[in-house]
Formats: C-alpha cells, sequence, structure tokens
C-alpha cells in the first residue's frame, strides 16, 4: 500500500470531508483541501476567469506536493468540470483523479442518460465530457444546487429524496429514455440508498471507479 497521503479537493469543507472519509474506507491516507467555504462561494469560484481557477489550483496542488501527499482526488463533479486537470496534471506532474474519468469509461455503456448536477456548470462539463467519449450519447440534465444546500446543512436523507421529488426526476428521465442516472456532484451519494428505494433506473455512482484508479497509479 502505497504510504504517502492523497490530497482531496472538493468545493467546500463538507465534500471534502466525504472524499477523506471515501478514502480511508478503503484503508488510505487522505488529507483535505476544501477550495471554497460554501457551496455559493464554490459555484462564484467556478464562474471565474479560467486563469485565477488553474492559479488558485497550482497553488494548492503545491501545498498538498509539500505536505507529503503523492495523489490527488478531485472529489467534486463540479470543480473536476470547471478545471483543466489534464492540463494541470501533465503541468505540474502530479497524478490526478476526477469523476470525469468515470464518465468516459461509462458513455458507451449508455445511449441515453440522465444527469443531477450541484449546479449548471458541472452539468456542462459531465455532459461535455460523456459526448466528448460518445457523440452519439443523449443527455438529459437538471442542476440542483439546493439539493446540496440541504445535504450541507444535515437534512435526512429521506427528507431530502421528498422535499425535492428526485424520485419524480428520475421517473421523468426514465419516461425520456435514460437508461441510468448519473449522480453528477459527490454531495449525492448522500441521499443515494435513499433514492434508490424509491426508483427503478438504475445510478450511477463515481466511488467505486475513482478508488480503483487511486490505487492504480503511481506516486511521483
Amino acid at each position: 500500500m502505497n504510504a504517502k497521503s492523497i490530497a482531496v479537493y472538493a468545493g467546500t469543507p463538507v465534500d471534502t470531508a466525504m472524499g477523506v472519509c471515501l478514502v480511508e474506507r478503503y484503508g488510505m491516507k487522505g488529507r483535505a483541501y476544501p477550495v471554497s467555504e460554501n457551496p455559493v462561494q464554490q459555484t462564484q469560484f467556478q464562474n471565474a476567469s479560467r486563469d485565477m481557477k488553474e492559479d488558485t489550483m497550482r497553488k494548492l496542488i503545491q501545498k498538498a506536493a509539500g505536505e507529503g501527499c503523492g495523489r490527488m482526488l478531485v472529489y467534486c463533479n463540479s470543480l473536476a468540470g470547471s478545471v483543466d486537470f489534464t492540463k494541470l496534471s501533465e503541468e505540474m506532474r502530479f497524478q490526478i483523479v476526477t469523476p470525469l474519468d468515470t464518465y468516459r469509461g461509462a458513455a458507451g455503456k449508455y445511449h441515453t442518460l440522465g444527469v443531477i448536477a450541484a449546479n449548471s456548470n458541472g452539468a456542462n462539463g459531465i455532459e461535455r465530457t460523456l459526448r466528448g467519449a460518445n457523440p452519439d450519447l443523449h443527455v438529459y440534465a437538471a442542476s440542483l444546487l439546493d439539493v446540496v444546500m440541504d445535504i450541507e446543512a444535515g437534512m435526512d436523507p429521506e427528507e431530502i429524496v421528498r422535499r425535492h421529488a428526485l424520485d419524480s426526476l428520475a421517473d421523468w428521465f426514465e419516461k425520456n429514455g435514460c437508461e441510468a442516472m448519473i449522480l453528477g456532484c459527490t454531495h449525492f451519494p448522500y441521499f443515494k440508498e435513499a433514492l434508490k428505494r424509491r426508483i427503478t433506473l438504475p445510478v450511477v455512482d463515481p466511488d467505486d471507479d475513482m478508488i480503483q484508479r487511486l490505487k492504480n497509479i503511481r506516486e511521483i
């Protein structure tokens, strides 16, 4: 097992902590690097200039490397979709895993997918990635920032599904030919089991694939 910590980057302290819990559940060490203080601030960051975002991430990567991290997990779909982490990985010679890696692999398995994301930036980044891997794919998408806010506030998962009619949204996806629904925000596994009990549409969660990718890469 690799000894160095995994730098976990995400939009807020809450989803960053979720990412750390994920890697530690699989016996790896995680170190938290939240980019913003809350979902609204993170959405503002994602709408900032490309240069500003890339400069911010360069500094955070340098900090993680200086603090002994050998790999990086971007545990935030909308962040992954708004920054070119492939470019930063090559430029800084730092191994980076994002949810978008999973979506590239999944795109060829489907004809039509539904996507739920934290915001339009996230939905756009996921659709761009999916269609880049499979140009014939049909994508339906919804942005659900209020759901993220309720997760951050600690609302019960069953109440989140009920209040935001997520089962009805899944039914709408299915009626429009979607073969699966992508959890396009790393906050969303929080309510995954509560939602799956109410729907028949398969749910795609990138967590397991990201963990396998982290295990398979060599540290710098």
